[in-house]
C-alpha cells in the first residue's frame, strides 16, 4: 500500500472549536462552480452602483433561497446579502429570545448546505463551488465593515478578486 497516492487533504476554513450555531452575526461568502457567471443578466464593467441590477433565471432563484433562510429557520435574522454574477454574500445573525438568551439555531454548514441543495434542486444540476468562506463578526465595527461591503461590492464587481469575465 505504500504506492498509493495519499489523497490532497483540504484545509479545514472552519474556526477550530467554535460552535456555529452560537448566537452571534456571520458573513458568509459561497462561489459558484468554477466560478462561472450565472446570477446577473448583463454582466459587464460597472461605472456607479447599478440602481436595479437584472437578475437571471438562476439568480431569481437564488435570491428566493435567501429569502426564505429566516422561514426554514426562524432564529436566523437575515441581516443583509448582495448576489454577485458568480458568487454570494450574507450576513446572518444567530438571534436571541427577548431576554438575551441564545435560542437554538442551526449551524451555519446546515443553513449553507440546505441552500445549495435548495436551489441545486430547482435550477436541476449543482452550480456551486465545495463548501463556502465563513467570517465571525467579532464587534460593531466588524459588523459596519462587512455591511458597507456588501453594500459597496456591486461598484467594486470588476475590481473584485471573484471577478471573471463572461
Amino acid at each position: 500500500m505504500d504506492n498509493e497516492k495519499e489523497l490532497p487533504k483540504r484545509k479545514n476554513n472552519r474556526l477550530k472549536n467554535f460552535d456555529y450555531s452560537s448566537c452571534g452575526a456571520y458573513f458568509i461568502t459561497v462561489c459558484t462552480l468554477n466560478r462561472k457567471n450565472y446570477f446577473w443578466e448583463n454582466v459587464g464593467a460597472i461605472i456607479d452602483r447599478p440602481q436595479q441590477i437584472e437578475l437571471s433565471l438562476i439568480g431569481k432563484i437564488v435570491d428566493k433561497a435567501i429569502q426564505n433562510i429566516t422561514i426554514v429557520y426562524p432564529t436566523l435574522s437575515l441581516e443583509s446579502y448582495v448576489i454577485m454574477p458568480n458568487h454570494i454574500h450574507l450576513l446572518l445573525r444567530a438571534c436571541t429570545d427577548e431576554y438575551g438568551r441564545s435560542m437554538i439555531a442551526p449551524t451555519m454548514s446546515r443553513v449553507i448546505k440546505q441552500l445549495k441543495g435548495a436551489v441545486s434542486k430547482k435550477v436541476g444540476t449543482c452550480i456551486w463551488q465545495k463548501s463556502f468562506h465563513d467570517h465571525i463578526i467579532r464587534n460593531r465595527d466588524d459588523y459596519n465593515e462587512h455591511l458597507q461591503y456588501i453594500y459597496e461590492n456591486p461598484i467594486r464587481w470588476q475590481y473584485d478578486e471573484l471577478y471573471i469575465e463572461k
